[in-house]
């Protein structure tokens, strides 16, 4: 008798979704943030309407809830303070 256990021990199918994308996105109403590193490259493409941007420096973007960018900065703690300004409570990102 074979007593090994194979690594299909995953599940196959596809579950339903807890909310709807319309609920994902008022996740937070406004009150719930986060704060993501960006290259100068990834700023470009989030916030086309910056110009002269130096390449190579790392940036943190604070985002609504909903993945919406509120603000860019060139320092984490300018990214919490805008933040705390706006009233936000600041989620981790896993």
């Amino acid at each position: 008798m074979n007593n090994k256990t194979t690594a299909k021990n995953t599940v196959d199918h596809i579950v339903a979704p807890v909310m709807t994308e319309l609920e994902l996105a008022r996740l937070g109403g406004g009150e719930v943030a986060y704060i993501k590193t960006l290259t100068s490259d990834e700023a470009l493409t989030m916030f086309p309407q910056i110009e002269g941007l130096p390449k190579g420096i790392p940036l943190f973007s604070l985002h609504a809830a909903d993945g919406t960018p509120i603000a860019l900065t060139d320092t984490l703690q300018a990214a919490i303070g805008h933040a705390h300004e706006d009233e936000l409570a600041i989620a981790p990102l896993n």
